[in-house]
């Protein structure tokens, strides 16, 4: 008996390719089994056909559950986790009467990892496994996000806040400083572990054109680091950087001629794109992270995925806490179907989880290592319970009595009214957290 394999049945689904491309873009084992090894996916498939080959191996039984790959959350602050579901502001109130405040108390070690261990056992307890996450102006945020992720094993995408103007004075850098200890912490953290530097412009209003060029010059320096930022998610934010830049013909060229319009780039938000911004984004093959809770909750706009679909956009779903109100990739992909009603585009529930599962994947570059299972990647894999409250469950008995229980109604039964309660156990690299 090998001591190293690990076996679990249940009901495995994972995507292959895009459900927009293909309509057999998943495997799904209703009595299927997943396979690891030392941390990493060995295979998965039916039960019958595979267990077969390792007898004598204990089976942790999920049976009834679904298994399936973590959840990959692309645009949240973990900075933030306090503030979720303060009243009353939209985007530029909600930064000056919340956010900034609560970034300054990140100047403490202390503080930052007290946040940072909140923070991931609540993507834990939510199934997320993998975000990118923006830190604040100071190091020891990000050192602190990234120590305690290590702890987990998890795979961590952050960094730190550059912000050298529009913002309280003891939360800005300049641009010099910003470079040095952005390049400080490259060298100490990107690559080690599982660990993903993010260069991390807040957004055009907070740094000045000379410290967006010298963030482009870091990433051309360090070319597999990734870009965060933010863009057009509101429209006095829109107002306010064309002020700030009147040279610039629009959101996106300020980014575009500093440098930071790239494939690793992603921009969080992209509601109020022109149709030359969608051009120029599908070109550079850079990623949107849509954040429906947060866009609702600050009213900010509904986000046209017909338009993101048209253009070819990599469009990945995000929680955006704080500005978003839920950890949940679940809730969030239930507003993001709601979002998409109103835009007379019913989304299906394979495009909505396909967008923070493999789909995210793709775009950050990660398909070989998480988002799915494929022989070889990181065994980060949920299970989840279809009927975790009363009402899931009389749906469900529904749904079997009259024949629909199919995996499409499985998943959106899930999204619409699924949460926390849900994820029955969260693991990384084989283990359970």
């Amino acid at each position: 008996m090998n001591k190293d394999i690990q076996l679990f049945r249940g009901e495995v689904f994972y995507f292959t390719d895009s459900p927009l491309e293909r309509k057999d873009a998943y495997y799904y084992y209703p009595d299927g089994i997943l396979v690891v090894s030392e941390g990493k996916i060995v295979e998965s498939g039916n039960y019958d056909v595979i267990h077969t080959r390792y007898q004598g191996i204990p089976v942790t039984d999920y049976s009834g559950k679904l298994i399936m790959p973590g959840f990959i959350d692309s645009h949240i602050h973990y900075s933030q986790s306090e503030i979720i579901g303060m009243y009353g502001c939209q985007l530029l109130d909600w930064l000056n009467d919340y956010t900034f405040p609560a970034e300054e108390a990140f100047s403490s070690p202390e503080h930052a990892e007290q946040i940072a261990r909140f923070f991931i056992r609540e993507l834990l307890k939510n199934g997320t496994t993998t975000c990118m996450a923006y830190a604040t102006v100071h190091p020891i945020s990000v050192e602190s996000l990234f120590a305690v992720a290590s702890e987990y094993n998890m795979c961590m995408l952050t960094g730190k806040v550059l912000m050298n103007r529009n913002a309280p004075e003891n939360i800005l850098d300049t641009t010099g400083k910003g470079e040095t200890e952005t390049r400080s912490l490259i060298e100490s953290w990107h690559r080690k572990g599982r660990n993903r530097y993010v260069i991390t412009p807040r957004f055009a209003i907070t740094s000045t054109l000379d410290q967006l060029e010298s963030a482009g010059r870091l990433h051309a320096e360090y070319p597999d680091t990734y870009i965060q930022t933010h863009l057009s998610e509101n429209k006095d934010e829109i107002a306010s950087v064309l002020s700030l830049c009147p040279e610039h013909s629009d959101y996106l060229e300020v980014y575009e001629r500093t440098g930071l319009l790239t494939d690793h780039t992603v921009f969080g938000h992209c509601i109020h794109l022109s149709a030359k911004e969608c051009e120029r984004l599908a070109s550079a093959k850079a990623i949107i992270a849509h954040c429906p809770t947060s866009n609702l909750f600050l009213g900010s706009g509904l986000f046209n995925m017909p338009q993101a679909n048209y253009y070819n956009l990599q469009t990945t779903l995000a929680t955006d806490v704080a500005g978003g109100t839920s950890f949940s990739m679940l809730r969030t992909m239930g507003e993001a179907y709601k979002v998409q009603q109103l835009n007379g585009y019913p989304i299906s529930s394979l495009e909505l989880l396909y967008k923070c599962t493999l789909g995210c994947a793709k775009a950050l570059h990660l398909e070989n290592e998480i988002g799915n299972f494929k022989p070889g990647c990181n065994a980060d894999f949920i299970v989840v319970d279809y009927a975790s409250t009363s009402s899931q469950q009389l749906r469900k008995e529904h749904l079997v009595r009259i024949g629909k229980w199919n995996i499409e109604n499985k998943l959106f039964g899930l999204q619409i009214l699924g949460d926390d309660r849900a994820i029955q156990a969260t693991y990384l690299m084989g283990v359970q957290v």
